[in-house]
């Protein structure tokens, strides 16, 4: 009987085990929240995407209001051309500006969206006007240390 009952137990914390993977890897995968309400579809160019990826979020005011339905590049201008997938319950006027900004010093990268003050709204298939590309923290650091460099042989000559 107490076999029976260790088995019992040993098989729920398994369960319990298998279930609790299966969440971080949908939490891992962007694939936890899921969203079926309706949406529409509005394109950006960026100069440089770092390391953003479809279905990264795209955030207003820090509140998710839609995902990066798809990344391709543009071989006539040379810039990625992102394709955004936002929430019908949140309009956003024609003038409104995306950046690509990342969570934390090293964390994920989204894409961020200021409303501007234009009447007419945005409606799918529109294009946003007003881009930036991320910051890759590579081009700073070189930048940082070229700069350096050149300063410190101002400072000699003077």
């Amino acid at each position: 009987m107490q076999r029976a009952t260790l088995d019992l137990w040993v098989g729920i914390f398994v369960v319990a085990g298998i279930v609790a993977v299966l969440f971080l890897a949908l939490k891992v995968g962007n694939l936890g929240s899921y969203d079926s309400s309706e949406t529409y579809a509005v394109k950006a160019s960026f100069d440089n995407i770092g390391g953003l990826k479809p279905r990264a979020p795209v955030k207003s005011a820090g509140v998710v209001v839609g995902r990066v339905a798809d990344i391709t590049f543009d071989p006539i201008n040379y810039e990625a051309s992102v394709t955004l997938s936002l929430s019908a319950r949140y309009p956003f006027p024609k003038d409104t500006s995306a950046a690509i900004m990342t969570s934390g010093l090293l964390g994920e990268q989204y894409i961020s969206l200021d409303a501007g003050g234009d009447e007419t709204m945005l409606v799918s298939g529109d294009a946003l006007k007003i881009t930036q590309g991320a910051v890759v923290l590579e081009n700073l650091i070189g930048q940082f240390l070229y700069n350096k460099s050149d300063g410190a042989g101002d400072e000699a000559q003077q």
